[in-house]
């Protein structure tokens, strides 16, 4: 699964990178987690956009705006099956821009689960593949909410947990959000993989980030040996 990510450098993230027309006055994140509002990479009734969506993926057709606390997370492998995903899979993906993630490690006979910080072995910034949709509410307010696909580990990740984000290449944006060239393409389903092993590094941090009203620098810092 993928249950917080970090924004660290929000001076790294432009419109110019994801190929929109603005871009949000963002400060740096360490410690985002489901509930929150978060900047969406999509493709809006004008072209490429970013908006803020509510992290927790709220089907159009929900009842209540609660069901989104479940459906942080979409599995990769069943996307064009479940009822919540298979629509926004069609022609509602996004990217979450990010530059690192983290994932909770159960060890056998340890009490309590041991959390790690993976980035980019290069620190750069790179994008999370996600799903978006549009929920009205009873006043005919939108909500835009969206959730994070996963997918099986990698070599790096597979120690740590069986489930990582599914990390998009630069160059299967388009591809992804299906605009431009790709407009009217089925949906990527190759993109939903692993990224190379290779590409990460991970480190021990402290459970302080386990509180989410914990959002600054210590929540990456390594944990001393």
């Amino acid at each position: 699964m993928c249950g917080r990510y970090t924004i660290r450098f929000p001076d790294r993230f432009d419109a110019r990178l994801f190929g929109v027309g603005e871009w949000p006055d963002l400060g740096p994140r360490f410690n985002i987690a489901p509930g929150q509002d978060v900047p969406l990479v999509r493709v809006g009734p004008l072209g490429r956009e970013v908006v803020m969506a509510r992290w927790g993926l709220v089907p159009g057709w929900a009842k209540d705006a609660g069901i989104g606390e479940k459906l942080a997370n979409a599995r990769g492998e069943t996307l064009a099956e479940k009822p919540s995903f298979r629509g926004p899979w069609k022609s509602h993906r996004g990217l979450l821009p990010a530059d690192g993630f983290y994932e909770w490690q159960k060890s056998p006979g340890v009490t309590g689960k041991q959390p790690w910080f993976i980035r980019r072995a290069d620190d750069a910034p790179f994008a999370l593949g996600a799903l978006w949709e549009t929920w009205r509410t009873p006043d005919g307010d939108a909500l835009v909410s969206c959730t994070v696909i996963t997918t099986e580990p990698n070599e790096l990740m597979r120690p740590i947990h069986d489930r990582m984000p599914v990390i998009v290449p630069r160059e299967g944006w388009t591809r992804w959000l299906g605009d431009g060239a790709a407009r009217g393409t089925p949906p990527p389903a190759d993109l939903v993989a692993p990224c190379p092993a290779g590409e990460l590094r991970a480190h021990r941090v402290s459970t302080y980030v386990n509180a989410t009203s914990r959002d600054d620098a210590p929540c990456v810092e390594p944990l001393a040996e």
